[in-house]
């Protein structure tokens, strides 16, 4: 067992050094290499969420491991596993409605935040025999994915493209008129920009112009257990709501403000796009500066 374990850990650990960007390549060839562990791993390792079509609904919806059964995926919108029906499980009665609201509600959400987009809603019962009429227990996730295309003829070459996805998985108890939630919320993020420098100073020509990318990608997780008021089944919709939003703003301003704002300094400290020349003429012009401003004092 010991060594089971530590053979999974070290897995694991393996894809946390590869690029983010490939995360669904490398697990399929880790699972080709330990095919006893690729239920494991396709259980624990988040990957970026797949875009599907209901034909029936003429509605997009997103597949990953929660709504899959085999090589099908259940749709939000017709409740049918596609592209072949598997009998795969579903929601009861009572929680297919509340599904079919809380993807009505997201979908708002989407629309407002990401202004375009696709968003899942996916519920399933923790009880064996969920009964009307009583207190219940079940689990869900709100899955939200939007791309930024590879930039156009017609659009500036330094537009950025990548995508986001955010996976959020909360558990619920209903205790008489509360209810307590457990939410994992977990984003992956990728970004890739071509960068154009140009040397000041320099007569210009093909050797002062130089050209880069830049991809930041990877992933974030995030837990969080709240109590909401609850009068009704209806009141689980605003209650879900208000979760993932908060969560999702708390996680937008961390990336903003921690990862991309020590990304952005470490670069600048790396990489200067002034050129060498023009720097040591500002480190001379500083340094006759603070001379003079001595001389004065003195």
């Amino acid at each position: 067992m010991a060594d089971t374990d530590l053979t999974f850990d070290s897995l694991l650990d393996l894809l946390r050094r590869l690029p983010p960007t490939r995360v669904e390549e490398n697990v399929n060839s880790l699972c080709d290499l330990a095919p006893e562990y690729a239920d494991d791993l396709l259980g624990n390792v988040d990957q970026p969420l797949k875009v599907l079509v209901d034909t029936e609904k003429g509605r997009e919806f997103l597949g990953c491991d929660y709504n899959r059964d085999g090589d099908s995926f259940r749709s939000p919108w017709s409740n049918n596993y596609l592209p072949e029906a598997t009998g795969g499980p579903v929601p009861s009665t009572r929680l297919r409605e509340l599904e079919v609201s809380l993807n009505a509600a997201f979908d708002t959400y989407r629309e407002m935040y990401f202004e375009g987009g696709t968003s899942s809603v996916y519920l399933w019962d923790l009880e064996d025999d969920p009964g009307q009429g009583k207190e219940i227990s079940f689990a869900g996730v709100v899955l939200m994915k939007k791309v930024l295309s590879t930039p156009t003829s017609d659009q500036p070459e330094t537009t950025p493209s990548g995508s986001w996805d955010s996976l959020h998985v909360f558990e619920c108890q209903e205790r008489g008129r509360s209810a307590k939630y457990k939410l994992t919320s977990t984003v992956m993020l990728v970004l890739e920009t071509k960068t154009l420098a140009t040397i000041e100073g320099k007569e210009v020509d093909e050797t002062s112009k130089g050209k880069g990318n830049v991809t930041l990608s990877g992933s974030m997780t995030r837990q969080a257990e709240v109590d909401y008021p609850l009068t009704n089944s209806a009141g689980h919709i605003p209650n879900i709501g208000r979760m993932v939003e908060d969560m999702e703003i708390k996680m937008r301003n961390l990336l903003s403000s921690v990862y991309f704002g020590k990304t952005k300094d470490v670069i600048n400290d790396l990489r200067s796009q002034s050129g060498l020349e023009l720097k040591s003429k500002e480190d001379l012009l500083r340094a006759e500066l603070a001379g003079k401003l001595g001389a004065r004092k003195a």
